[in-house]
């Protein structure tokens, strides 16, 4: 084992060094397809009909004329659809109704589906659906998110709702220092370049669904629990996936195509435009958070608390544990964490990447930046003098915190120490110039997986696994890992992915895709290696091992596991127009053993990319009198684009992780967490004003006093 001239291990094998994707050819020739690519004989298509109010009932859904429409062959709606189950608890907890299409008259929100109209053609289907009537009998609705809603209650979600310990009121009294402010986020959503798309169709008695998702075995489990099937009878398979971010679960057009498909007895292909996205798969909540900080003069934190509220349907509850970031980076005597929910009439908000943390970080961050112009600190010292030696809320160890290496090694490439503290110093003819920091923590963890592992009679491994690449680089990570376990060269491993026969696996979220799936493969392929060691000869259908690593999953000791980094940030600010670039950005992360260095950096840029956005630009809008979105697409919601990205960098230090075979982390979302914060910090030091609520939009620098 040897080592570089920057301290990082030298990889002695496939794993660690760069290698370009092993589907890259098929993807750039348009070899690869997706889903709403693949043909199917007799294929029909279905198109949704959407709600135009925000509470109500169905009043009556005019049929007749539109199966008197050309290629019309169904029209499916609450009155006539197959029934479902929705009475169960699946890999996710209990499902979201919304998925459940057409089983009652209730419309909860704007968007919910009413109806799906199924044609020969997509122009025919979406004529017809559109010429679709729909009658309600409206009620009055309520969407508006506030931070006195006495209706709002603490809920658990993936966490406790609420963790605390010691006298807070005590502590802050005590404090030589406080911070007690209030932070936003705005409704944000997912946007992935490709759309939702799933196409349903029997096979001898047998459900196969050709879908884009981030999860086979997920949405297997889950749609033979809704049709009441056995697992066995349901095939679900999706190679390649044009992004997710959260959002590709169990959706309304995976079970429409479904039973479309059950009523016709033919294939049926369910896509959703842009628009029916922002209201049916899933967006993450806005917030409201409030942050006080009781620190000594020395700059130690004595109080902590973080409370946020979101947002969630009538129908489903869904948190957004944005206090929970704070559960991990700081402790204090008196720690308290809370995250709130209302409902609303409104859709249901999901998983979307770095959820919880996303929006917590820029709050807290944002917080402890005001406390390190408090207590006159560095604001990298000042987190550094906040280290915790255990968790802050759990009291476990850490199986490794490399933050502090993550902060030296990021101010010196960025050039930290040159920066002169004070705020609205620094001109470039007219523009303010400003540099800000922040941390980043994700959790990491893995979920049981199996794979198959082939000795094939040629010399070459066949790799089996319901892995899901969305975009990541899975395929090729495993591949290295493969490799290496079975000590080959990665041009003799071929990698199958994205089919629900291939056994159970855990799901592409919560940056747990490739250290759950590594784990298995791994596992699989050792042993394989052991048996070809014995001279064991390969017949021609080959030698194949399984493995499942359930068992060692939960015999893993319990630990604070998590990937850490640390953000840095350049911005230049027109006085005159309140324009913020952003012009440089720096992040150096902590996040286990990196598998191939080539797609690791480009999902760390990518997040930071996606902290670009959340900071200057993300901001779905939802109007108060009907209940929907202003501009529910890529022109009404903006996202940045590469006028607005500048010169990014993004490396890491050593921190492999000593508990896992592979020493994998996960990368997927801490390049997100803790950017949006870096580049508000960075505004306040060169305007010398706080925003706190995001998106930092012109008009908000101008109104703020941003103007010289």
């Amino acid at each position: 084992m040897t080592t570089t001239t920057t301290g990082r291990t030298t990889p002695q094998g496939a794993v660690g060094t760069a290698h370009t994707r092993v589907e890259g050819r098929a993807k750039v020739t348009g070899a690869a397809r997706y889903s709403g690519e693949i043909p199917f004989a007799g294929l029909a298509h279905g198109w949704l009909v959407l709600s135009t109010v925000a509470r109500g009932r169905i009043r009556a859904v005019e049929t007749g004329p539109v199966l008197a429409m050309p290629g019309v062959v169904a029209v499916l709606h609450h009155g006539n659809a197959p029934r479902v189950e929705t009475d169960y608890i699946g890999m996710l907890g209990v499902p979201d109704p919304t998925a459940a299409a057409f089983q009652h008259d209730r419309v909860p929100h704007v968007g919910w589906p009413v109806a799906l109209v199924v044609a020969e053609t997509p122009e025919q289907a979406r004529e017809a659906a559109e010429s679709l009537v729909v009658s309600y009998d409206e009620e009055p609705h309520d969407v508006a998110l506030a931070a006195d809603r006495p209706d709002a209650y603490p809920a658990d979600g993936v966490m406790p709702g609420v963790a605390e310990k010691g006298d807070l009121a005590a502590e802050l009294a005590a404090s030589a220092h406080v911070v007690d402010a209030e932070y936003g986020t705005p409704e944000e959503h997912h946007s992935m370049m490709e759309p939702h798309a799933a196409t349903a169709r029997w096979d001898g008695g047998r459900l196969e669904v050709v879908d884009s998702n981030q999860g086979t075995t997920w949405v297997q489990g889950e749609l033979a629990k809704m049709f009441s099937l056995d697992e066995s009878a349901v095939r679900v398979r999706s190679e390649h996936i044009g992004g997710g971010f959260g959002s590709k679960g169990v959706r309304v057009h995976q079970v429409s195509a479904v039973m479309a498909a059950t009523v016709l007895q033919r294939p049926v292909r369910v896509v959703l435009t842009r628009r029916q996205m922002f209201s049916l798969t899933g967006y993450r909540s806005p917030t409201l958070q409030r942050v006080r900080l009781g620190a000594d003069a020395d700059g130690r934190l004595r109080a902590l608390e973080h409370r946020s509220l979101s947002q969630t349907s009538t129908v489903h509850e869904f948190v957004e544990p944005s206090a929970g970031v704070a559960r991990v980076m700081y402790d204090a005597a008196a720690h308290r964490t809370v995250n709130d929910v209302v409902r609303l009439d409104v859709p249901s908000p999901t998983f979307m990447r770095a959820p919880g943390e996303a929006p917590g970080s820029f709050a807290l961050e944002s917080a402890l930046d005001e406390l390190a112009e408090r207590t006159g600190l560095d604001p990298i010292e000042l987190r550094l003098r906040n280290e915790p030696e255990t968790g802050p809320v759990s009291g476990l160890p850490f199986s490794g915190r490399n933050l502090a290496a993550c902060f030296r090694e990021g101010a010196r490439r960025f050039g930290w120490a040159d920066r002169d503290p004070r705020p609205r110093l620094r001109r470039e003819g007219h523009r303010l110039i400003g540099t800000g920091t922040a941390a980043a923590s994700f959790h990491a963890g893995a979920l049981p997986s199996t794979a198959l592992v082939t000795a094939e009679a040629d010399g070459t491994f066949t790799v089996r696994i319901a892995a899901a690449d969305i975009g990541t680089g899975a395929r090729t990570a495993l591949t290295l890992v493969a490799a290496d376990a079975l000590e080959t060269t990665p041009d003799r491993v071929r990698v199958h992915i994205g089919d629900s026969d291939f056994g159970p696996s855990g799901i592409a979220g919560g940056s747990m895709g490739t250290r759950s799936w590594a784990w298995a493969v791994d596992a699989a392929a050792a042993e394989l290696r052991e048996r070809l060691a014995l001279g064991a000869g390969i017949p021609p259908e080959g030698i194949t091992v399984r493995s499942d690593t359930t068992e060692a999953l939960t015999s893993l000791a319990e630990k604070e596991r998590h990937s850490f980094g640390a953000q840095f940030a350049e911005v230049a600010v027109d006085p005159a127009t309140g324009e913020v670039r952003v012009r440089r950005m720096l992040g150096i992360f902590a996040a286990g053993r990196i598998v191939n260095p080539l797609t690791a950096r480009s999902q760390l840029l990518g997040g930071m990319a996606w902290g670009i956005s959340m900071a200057l630009h993300e901001e779905a809008v939802r109007d108060q009198s009907f209940g929907g979105h202003y501009g529910a697409d890529l022109a009404g919601y903006h996202v940045a684009t590469h006028a607005d990205v500048p010169r990014l960098e993004a490396d890491w230090v050593d921190d492999p992780d000593p508990d896992d075979p592979v020493g994998i982390k996960g990368i997927g979302e801490i390049g997100v967490v803790g950017a949006a914060a870096a580049i508000a910090n960075a505004v306040w030091h060169a305007t010398g004003v706080r925003h706190r609520q995001l998106p930092i939009r012109p008009d908000r620098v101008i109104e703020a006093g941003g103007h010289a």
